[in-house]
């Protein structure tokens, strides 16, 4: 865990545990199962488990840390059909929740 952390974290310069708690306060978990987020049993959206592995980001982007860090704050400019909504994170904030997002293996 801690070398997948390390990682999360030169990919994406976010800190993991911010971002796991900037989960929460977004309300990631109304539509997502997202391991290490109490509550977090959402069935709308896909679950996270495994994020980091998958070759895409929401079926449509490849799976880069800068792909990723947009998709997060505005995935509508990625993909303009998806039902993800614009939830007003900031870049900064979008950061930090890849980085945790980049933690699950």
């Amino acid at each position: 865990m801690q070398d997948a952390r390390a990682r999360a974290i030169a990919l994406t310069a976010g800190d993991p545990d911010f971002g796991r708690e900037l989960m929460q306060r977004y309300g990631c978990a109304g539509c997502h199962t997202i391991p290490g987020v109490p509550r977090a049993q959402g069935k709308v959206g896909p679950t996270l488990q495994g994020f980091a592995a998958r070759v895409y980001i929401g079926g449509v982007a490849t799976n880069s840390p800068e792909t990723l860090i947009q998709w997060i704050e505005n995935p509508r400019s990625i993909d303009p059909m998806t039902a993800m909504p614009i939830t007003g994170i900031s870049r900064a904030e979008a950061r930090h929740v890849a980085a945790y997002l980049y933690t699950l293996r």
